[in-house]
């Protein structure tokens, strides 16, 4: 109950004094009240000096509102007020600890930085919505729907630097890309290169629908890793821009988009677990598909072709880096994920038990490309080392996948089940 200014009471030490001159509550006071009420835990005890009349009628009423206490008020030796407020039990949270200060990396203030600064809870509460880690939030608000609550299963602890190189590595599809370069091929080879740019924006495809379906799922305290996101969904778009590009440069058809590719990247798009998803897509999916960027640059016949892939050969390598860092850093919390990434792998590879292998189109055009030609022997050589890059890829998963945590039988069975379709 709050006290009137005549009532005598044992003298009462503030937390906070400010000084409210002569300001009424309906004058701009509350703006001085209200902060620094917010900066001290419910209980403790405000002194604000005042030398407005308004106050003394007013003060007592705001509290009772607000639920804070007034303490009552007594003349100061200059003939002001000092009215005491103690906080209530309601209202935003007081800061806590002091943030740490905000560090400066050699190359300016980064994203890593920042989270130094401001480090990820443990696990995130759903009602603190849209809140930005380390804000204070005030009670009553509306539970938000994110699933994605615990950060061992979100954020890997390089996140934020992934996303730093990402932002630095950005690149421009129409002026880096040097158009002039592509030159007029043999009809056979300029149409295997439009396969394979079909087959590669068609993958990518997916490759930017697939983690768009865990964006709004992922809560803001981890907000570093939704960021990372995006900068892969902005890859992705860039890849599919540049790869679709090639394919139209010298005005030939498109090639074919096979059934299994199309069994093969919905099961990726059914997916609903995240930690599934990043698996069978970043660390298996993009992860081959590194390899298979790097065969189409050793045999590009242009200039043009070889820089599109390596500069998505770049961007890929990141997304295969979160990918593995994030399994890893789930595994290492959570033993039981081991089997169910083997199971995923069996469920996708059950739904393509049918396929033969690697798309008879995407397998011509390998070849074809690694000949430069159609010559007899130049294609006998090109089949070989279509063949030597399918060995290549089982190769660098079992390498990944010891890397993300699992034992090399672990990883040459699940390598062995990986789709034919690459991706």
């Amino acid at each position: 109950m709050s006290r009137g200014t005549g009532e005598r009471r044992a003298p009462t030490a503030a937390a906070i004094a400010i000084d409210g001159g002569d300001l009424p509550i309906g004058g701009g006071l509350l703006a001085l009240v209200r902060p620094a009420l917010g900066l001290i835990e419910p209980g403790g005890v405000l002194a604000l000096l005042s030398s407005s009349r308004a106050v003394r009628e007013d003060l007592a009423a705001w509290c009772r509102v607000e639920g804070h206490e007034y303490l009552g008020a007594d003349p100061t030796a200059d003939g002001r007020d000092r009215h005491l407020i103690e906080r209530g039990s309601l209202g935003v949270p007081s800061p806590g600890e002091p943030p740490r200060p905000l560090g400066r990396s050699k190359g300016g203030v980064t994203a890593a930085d920042l989270l130094a600064a401001v480090p990820m809870p443990e696990r995130a509460d759903p009602a603190t919505g849209f809140a930005p880690r380390g804000a204070r939030v005030e009670p009553g608000g509306p539970p938000y729907p994110f699933s994605l609550l615990e950060r061992d299963r979100v954020a890997p602890p390089d996140v934020a630097q992934l996303y730093d190189q990402a932002v630095a590595a950005q690149w421009d599809a129409a002026r880096d890309i040097p158009w002039d370069k592509v030159k007029e091929l043999p009809p056979a080879l300029e149409q295997a290169i439009a396969q394979i740019m079909t087959f590669l924006a068609e993958n990518e495809l997916s490759a930017l629908y697939v983690p768009s379906r865990f964006l709004f799922r992922i809560h803001p305290a981890y907000v570093e890793t939704a960021m990372f996101l995006a900068t892969q969904l902005a890859d992705e778009a860039r890849h599919i821009d540049v790869f679709l590009k090639r394919a139209h440069a010298r005005g030939g058809p498109m090639g074919i988009s096979t059934a299994t590719t199309s069994r093969s990247l919905l099961s990726l798009l059914e997916l609903e677990d995240f930690a599934e998803a990043t698996f069978l897509l970043s660390v298996l999916g993009e992860g081959t598909f590194l390899d298979l960027l790097r065969f189409v640059e050793r045999h590009a016949p242009d200039e043009a072709t070889a820089e599109i892939v390596r500069r998505a050969r770049a961007d890929e390598s990141r997304h295969v880096h979160f990918g593995v860092a994030h399994i890893r850093h789930a595994l290492s919390s959570d033993a039981a994920l081991y089997d169910r990434l083997e199971g995923a792998v069996r469920r996708r590879a059950a739904t393509l038990h049918h396929a033969g292998g690697v798309p008879a189109p995407i397998q011509d055009a390998l070849t074809v490309l690694a000949a430069r030609g159609t010559d007899p022997p130049g294609i006998a050589r090109g089949h070989e080392e279509f063949r030597r890059l399918l060995d290549e890829m089982h190769g660098s998963r079992v390498k990944r996948l010891q890397s993300a945590g699992f034992t090399a039988e672990q990883a040459d069975a699940i390598s062995g089940l990986h789709t034919p379709n690459f991706m």
